[in-house]
């Protein structure tokens, strides 16, 4: 099929699941928290005092991921080029196993917090060695399509963590929200297993080991002559892209509660009334920015193969501003509000599908975990202050007005988009 071979399609697969089970590690803590937090504080749970202590902690927990997942790809980028993109594809995955997984365990919040950090540092590594893997085993002619493909596992991850925190926590646990979240932990190790599937059928690329007898990689290389305005390039791409959706999608839950709110009290509805909708509403939001994500995912691959890699980040670029700025700024019915989640997830999620393929473009193999690794993930150092800035719009009723402005972000790399590398006739480098 397309011309790949069997054993490039398994190769895809691996880094499709490393990087799903990446965000399905990634995300458990979030469906967690109202319980789990409160818990190892010893608050009731749903007490004033436990919803104030889960929104700052949460945010504390969120930054600090943020940040161990940037320390993470920044080394392991770098670890990747020097060790092998497979043993450090299976050292990160088990990482964020184990380190989920351990989370279980916690018995106050400074170990938790010390698990999260130990998983954040897999999570932030396991991209660019997937990527880059991906890169060097693919068909030059193909490449495009499976950096794209590569990426669709964000979506699977997000239905998996939510599939299980229901099941575990809505469903077999329900009356035990004291323990429940601990059961949800444990699903962290999956990823174990699907190391170990890895671990037995794929092996290093050649175009890898190859380079790795010809030089040592070293960090600096990338901000040398050559490659240091690629990797500004790369960098800031990632940045605007990056900055756009965490705030898109860690508003999602805020907005959608905001409205349903709204529209409750012009229903008359009672407080029973008025959760239901709150959570109709959420999920409602949150399913129509993740489709518009797949499908603009997906809408990459004939972008960036007809247009070229510069007119395609300029197109989603300005499409993400106009969604952003529209669904947000203009005057129109809440529910129809909700379904142009839809536009702003084909925009702002959807370019993420481009970076698998695109950052490793810009590097040369013996670099190109360790470039790739550090201009996509070196941007979660600025998302960091997000969590803090969503708790204060959440407290303050000022969600739309806080994300409206977020819309001049890919304005910002728009006015970039002249100064982007071109890579669509170049093969990869070696």
């Amino acid at each position: 099929m397309w011309g790949i071979a069997r054993y490039q399609w398994l190769v895809l697969f691996a880094a499709w699941l490393g990087w799903g089970f990446d965000v399905f590690d990634g995300l458990l803590f979030n469906y967690v928290a109202p319980n789990c937090i409160p818990t190892l504080l010893h608050l009731p749970v749903g007490s004033p005092a436990a919803i104030a202590a889960t929104r700052f902690w949460t945010g504390v927990l969120t930054s600090l991921l943020l940040l161990g997942w940037a320390a993470g790809g920044v080394l392991f980028g770098l670890i990747c080029d020097r060790v092998g993109r497979l043993r450090t594809l299976l050292l990160t995955m088990l990482m964020y196993a184990i380190g989920t997984a351990a989370c279980a365990a916690a018995t106050n919040l400074w170990m938790l917090i010390a698990f999260r950090l130990v998983a954040s540092l897999g999570i932030g590594g396991e991209w660019a060695a997937g990527a880059s893997m991906v890169a060097e085993v693919m068909p030059e002619h193909r490449r495009v399509e499976a950096g794209a493909l590569l990426y669709t596992a964000a979506p699977f991850g997000l239905f998996l963590a939510t599939l299980i925190n229901y099941q575990v926590a809505g469903v077999w646990f329900a009356g035990n929200t004291e323990q429940s979240w601990r059961y949800v932990f444990l699903f962290g190790l999956l990823p174990a297993a699907v190391a170990f599937f890895v671990r037995l059928y794929v092996h290093e690329p050649e175009r890898w080991q190859k380079a790795r007898a010809r030089s040592r990689t070293r960090l600096r290389e990338i901000f040398g002559p050559e490659l240091l305005r690629r990797t500004l390039v790369g960098t800031f791409i990632a940045v605007f892209a990056l900055i756009a959706w965490w705030s898109c999608s860690a508003f999602i839950p805020i907005v959608a509660t905001e409205l349903a709110r709204t529209e409750a009290g012009l229903r008359g509805l009672d407080p029973h009334g008025t959760q239901g909708l709150i959570e109709n509403w959420k999920l409602t939001a949150t399913m129509a920015f993740n489709l518009g994500g797949l499908i603009g995912t997906l809408l990459t691959i004939p972008l960036a193969n007809y247009l070229g890699r510069r007119p395609m980040f300029a197109l989603y670029f300005a499409a993400s501003a106009a969604a952003i700025l529209a669904t947000f700024g203009l005057d129109m019915p809440a529910h129809a509000r909700l379904y142009m989640f839809f536009a702003v997830g084909m925009s702002v999620f959807g370019v993420f599908g481009a970076f698998p393929f695109y950052l490793p473009e810009l590097f040369p193999t013996r670099l190109r975990a360790t470039g790739a690794g550090f201009c996509y993930n070196i941007g979660r150092v600025v998302a960091s202050v997000g969590p803090f800035v969503v708790v204060a719009a959440a407290q303050s009723g000022t969600a739309m007005q806080t994300i409206f402005y977020v819309g001049f972000v890919p304005l910002a790399g728009l006015l970039l988009a002249p100064l982007i590398l071109e890579t669509r006739a170049g093969a990869l480098q070696d």
